[in-house]
């Protein structure tokens, strides 16, 4: 097959300017250009991040204090979910970075079997107790020093920021320096050849220029893929059916109070309202189905809830789903060129970062027959279908019936991993890696999102069914250590955190000042 010279990343939005950089970073002899239209405008509406981000930053070499300024950014430490379990349900957090465990808490289980003997706990004391840098979070404080266990800063905190000015600094102060490309021109066709592979790119200046391989980040357009190979979409709204969005963007009215460390997530009528507090302002959402609600009363709903509508309003149709196909002949797509699961979780990039580098070695093969494509499709499918399945478990797991919306929610039958699973109960026992010790070892956010809903792993009656003894004397004689271990530790750091700067302050200092 002929070898891979010229890479033409077609789209000039953060995917396309991620994937651009990244390739030249990793092929700096290959001839990588971005493609960017000159009037075509980009979705410019995703501004936070999960702690995958990391890797894409230190691949490139790219510190905080390079670019966070350039784009008004902000850190991440959390996602808070409020409503969703239900209302006035006060709200809970899904903290990033690993639980802490000792020789007294040797995992999750020890929490629950707390919260059984004593039920009047709140489900957000889970996170306060598993995780220590809660007491960051909790105090609105911040710190890149290593004080709590278990949470690495180079690796786990994620960032708010400005997307557009983000792609724009990428392409100006990382892909160009490094030799790339830009042209800014319009694309009037495409052309192909006789067995379906992109042939050129007709300009509408005449120009006709040609790739051996083109990356497609044309966000829904999906221009390549899907208008011109016609690669069929696998639509996900059965099980995800939000699929539109109100943004916009306010001003601080108290900036230290309202800058917080984590993405705030308020469950309403017909979907949910995201508040994204960047150095300069808020980024705050909508995002709802028109199946449920028609735009213009999506957006009364939105600004009632915000108690404004003095601001400017942007109304987004998001494509909900993944091509069949990702690599199909000398295309390959990515970002929302390639597929999208919704704003929640704020996994477009992380799905843009991890396909990309799944992408990289495969370039680097002497070849780019039909199974690396295969393998590129799979492993990439794989991991979309499995983040849309933990998001869809946000709304599968709530409690809420008060709308049309939230009950036909609870009413969905889900495809998880190809079986059907009816009962939520049957699906948390379904999930939960049980291992040889009988104890709940999981691994991501989902521990966090289930408690927090009021979903547990395991059950007093099942405990007491397990080891034949009803005695709850007995279980509290047990596990009596437990509960001051648990308020030790938790004084213990919140007088660290107590010690450490605002997060308004840091980042004056740090970035800012």
């Amino acid at each position: 097959m002929k070898p891979i010279n010229t890479i033409f990343v077609v789209g000039g939005g953060t995917a396309g300017v991620s994937a651009a950089a990244v390739l030249k970073k990793s092929f700096p002899e290959k001839d990588i250009r971005i493609i960017k239209g000159r009037t075509i405008p980009t979705i410019g509406v995703g501004e936070s991040t999960l702690g995958g981000i990391n890797m894409f930053l230190q691949f490139l070499n790219i510190q905080d204090e390079d670019f966070m300024k350039a784009c008004n950014a902000s850190y991440k430490q959390s996602i808070r979910f409020e409503d969703f379990g239900h209302l006035g349900d006060g709200g809970f957090h899904y903290p990033f970075g690993r639980p802490h465990y000792d020789d007294v808490i040797p995992n999750y289980n020890y929490w629950y079997f707390l919260k059984f003997i004593k039920p009047e706990l709140p489900n957000t004391d889970f996170a306060d107790s598993m995780f220590p840098h809660m007491a960051l979070i909790n105090q609105g404080r911040f710190t890149n020093k290593p004080l709590f266990p278990t949470f690495n800063f180079t690796k786990e905190v994620a960032y708010h920021f400005d997307a557009i000015k983000l792609a724009e600094w990428i392409e100006q102060k990382v892909f160009v320096p490094m030799g790339g490309r830009v042209l800014i021109e319009n694309i009037a066709k495409v052309n192909q050849n006789e067995d379906g592979s992109v042939k050129s790119l007709l300009l509408d200046t005449g120009n006709e220029i040609t790739a051996d391989l083109y990356i497609d980040c044309t966000g829904f357009k999906s221009l390549l893929l899907g208008e011109t190979l016609k690669e069929p979409f696998e639509d996900y709204t059965h099980f995800l059916p939000n699929n539109m969005a109100w943004a916009t963007k306010a001003p601080y009215t108290h900036k230290r109070a309202q800058l917080k460390g984590y993405t705030n997530c308020k469950a309403v009528e017909n979907g949910w309202i995201w508040s994204i507090p960047l150095w300069d302002r808020m980024g705050l959402g909508y995002v709802y189905s028109n199946k449920y609600i028609d735009n213009d009363k999506a957006l009364e709903q939105f600004k009632k809830h915000l108690g404004r509508d003095d601001l400017e309003f942007k109304n987004i149709k998001m494509k909900i789903g993944v091509y069949k196909r990702l690599w199909v002949k000398n295309v390959v797509a990515l970002g929302l060129s390639g597929g999208f699961i919704e704003p929640l979780e704020s996994n477009g990039l992380l799905t843009t970062h991890n396909f990309l580098f799944k992408l990289i070695p495969l370039l680097k093969k002497p070849i780019t027959n039909e199974f690396i494509k295969q393998h590129y499709n799979f492993s990439c499918r794989r991991l979309f279908k499995g983040f849309a399945e933990f998001v869809a478990l946000h709304y599968y797991l709530s409690n809420r019936v008060d709308t049309e919306y939230w009950r036909d929610m609870q009413n969905r039958s889900l495809n998880f991993e190809d079986k059907f699973i009816e009962d939520r109960s049957d699906f948390l026992l379904a999930v939960r890696n049980k291992m040889e010790d009988n104890q709940w070892h999981p691994v991501g956010g989902f521990p966090c999102i289930a408690t927090g809903m009021g979903h547990y792993p395991t059950s007093m009656e099942e405990i007491i069914y397990g080891n034949c003894n009803s005695d709850m004397n007995y279980w509290r004689e047990k596990w009596k250590d437990i509960e001051p271990h648990f308020n030790s530790k938790k004084k213990h750091y919140a007088k660290i955190a107590a010690k450490c700067p605002t997060l308004y302050d840091y980042l004056n200092e740090k970035i800012y000042n």
